[in-house]
């Protein structure tokens, strides 16, 4: 079991779910699971966008489903009202996601904790009024349709379910790359530094303003890359899809898969998409079971599946590598009681 656990954390491992990834349109049994999967993969996008800010930096913005709707409309209404072709469009989605995000940054960012969370509760909330309520812009309830999807080369059509897909699958993987290279690099250090203190990060002579904003333009942006490729996905967006709770459902997702991870935000993205879709037989009785299950989950496994799991190899480490009278303060050092073993 330890060997498999090694080997889940080396590259051949991520070179395994690529191939996984790839093949599985020709595995699928049908078009939807197909369909379903790529949903999957644009909300694991939104999801590792909330890492940035939450995971990494430690501020819980409540904000982020409505910059997911912000680059869904943005890229609808830019294909569908004026014409514009997707892929300026989609540039044109990231750029006010990330323009957007910043005015809000600069202004929520000064409160901390609890009062930026509240803070951004209520902006999240006045971006789903404003796209439910400004028909001259958004068209209210009636939503923006015929948006245009990317443009295909060759035989390639975007329109359709598999080729989309592949293309979803591309931005993910571009995602998780650049989430791995932040995680490494001396930023995504100073957002740790931050999270853990901000006395502690002042001390270290870190501009916590400057940081703080950056890391929420960068998770705003995540969330409009997701908005914008849902937006071409589905052709067709209203104002549930800024609902506030679909920003409660990216926290399950992140709290589910391993808050600050790497691979949280996919595995729990992708393990509880699937789970509801499992469970749709049940119609509305199936949040009856799914709840508990949530309830257990967050019981036996507090950070994540695979932070629970990066703990639980960590100590298995350390005690294969001491001496079996060191194995009681590993357990000490990590946080695992020595009942058992006294």
């Amino acid at each position: 079991m330890l060997k498999l656990a090694s080997f889940m954390t080396r590259p051949a491992a991520k070179y395994l779910l690529i191939v996984l990834a790839l093949v599985f349109p020709l595995i699928a049994r049908n078009e939807y699971q197909v369909y379903v999967m790529a949903s999957a993969f644009i909300w694991a996008i939104a999801v590792y966008g909330l890492n940035i800010i939450t995971g990494y930096c430690g501020q819980l913005n409540l904000a982020h489903g409505g910059f997911f709707a912000l680059g869904a409309y943005t890229l609808g209404l830019l294909t569908g009202d004026y014409g514009w072709s997707f892929w300026p469009a989609f540039v044109g989605a990231l750029l006010m996601t990330a323009f957007i995000g910043f005015l809000v940054g600069v202004v929520s960012l000064r409160l901390k904790e609890h009062y930026f969370a509240i803070f951004t509760l209520c902006v999240g909330f006045i971006m789903y009024m404003l796209t439910d309520k400004w028909e001259e812009l958004t068209h209210g309830p009636i939503g923006v349709r015929d948006i245009a999807a990317p443009h295909g080369f060759g035989i390639v059509d975007f329109t359709e379910t598999t080729p989309f897909y592949y293309l979803v699958l591309a931005f993910l993987i571009f995602a998780i790359w650049f989430m791995g290279k932040l995680s490494r690099s001396l930023l995504g250090r100073t957002f740790m530094a931050i999270r853990n203190g901000d006395d502690l990060a002042q001390s270290l002579g870190i501009n916590l303003m400057r940081n703080k904003t950056l890391a929420f333009v960068l998770s705003t942006t995540y969330a409009g890359m997701a908005g914008a490729l849902y937006a071409g996905m589905v052709r067709f967006i209203g104002p549930e899809d800024g609902n506030i709770l679909h920003t409660f459902d990216m926290i399950t997702y992140l709290l589910a898969g391993g808050i600050g991870t790497l691979s949280g935000p996919l595995v729990g993205t992708v393990g509880i998409v699937w789970l509801t879709q499992s469970l749709q037989f049940l119609e509305e009785y199936r949040m009856i079971l799914f709840g508990p299950l949530l309830v257990v989950l967050v019981i036996f496994f507090p950070r994540g599946i695979v932070g629970s799991f990066l703990g639980w190899l960590h100590r298995k480490t350390l005690d294969a590598g001491l001496p079996a009278a060191k194995q009681k303060e590993s357990r000490i050092a990590t946080g695992k009681g020595v009942e058992n073993n006294a």
